[in-house]
């Protein structure tokens, strides 16, 4: 595959990555940031969200398996996670934390986990296209060429 096909095929695949859903346009934001100075700087911040969130996700496992939850803790974490998701524009993973929050408030501990069960997927699926996605960009790099810098999204 030469490098036109590769990065047509990442621009293809960063659109799907929207249209689905996965992201949004705060992922554009952060790309926007990276530069000749900065190569790295998205899979570093994305690699620090993958840190981040999976500490989380262990500290939220770890909470709502103990007798008498502490919702304040459960949501504490939640929060966290809405916001790190939020600052990368993993928008499925943010829009299950505003579900689970609502739950803590109810204090809803059977909901708590169906809700904790959802982010655990979606933050698998979405740290998966990401993955998927930098992968692409390695192999253009690798090619000789250069990540595309404009999406367009009509068409």
């Amino acid at each position: 595959m030469d490098v036109g096909q590769m990065q047509r095929q990442w621009i293809d695949y960063t659109k799907s990555l929207f249209l689905e859903g996965f992201l949004d346009g705060q992922f554009l934001q952060l790309q926007q940031l990276q530069d000749e100075n900065n190569p790295d700087f998205v899979v570093e911040v994305v690699s620090l969200f993958f840190e981040d969130s999976e500490r989380l996700l262990k500290d939220l496992t770890f909470a709502l398996n103990q007798n008498g939850v502490d919702f304040k803790k459960v949501d504490a974490h939640v929060h966290q996670l809405k916001g790190s998701s939020s600052s990368i524009g993993a928008q499925r993973v943010k829009n299950a934390c505003i579900a689970f929050r609502n739950f803590c408030e109810e204090q809803n501990t059977d909901a708590c986990l169906r809700c904790l069960q959802q982010v655990k997927q979606e933050y698998c699926l979405v740290k998966n296209k990401l993955e998927t996605l930098f992968g692409l960009e390695q192999q253009i790099v690798a090619a000789g060429g250069s990540i595309p810098t404009e999406l367009s999204f009509s068409g």
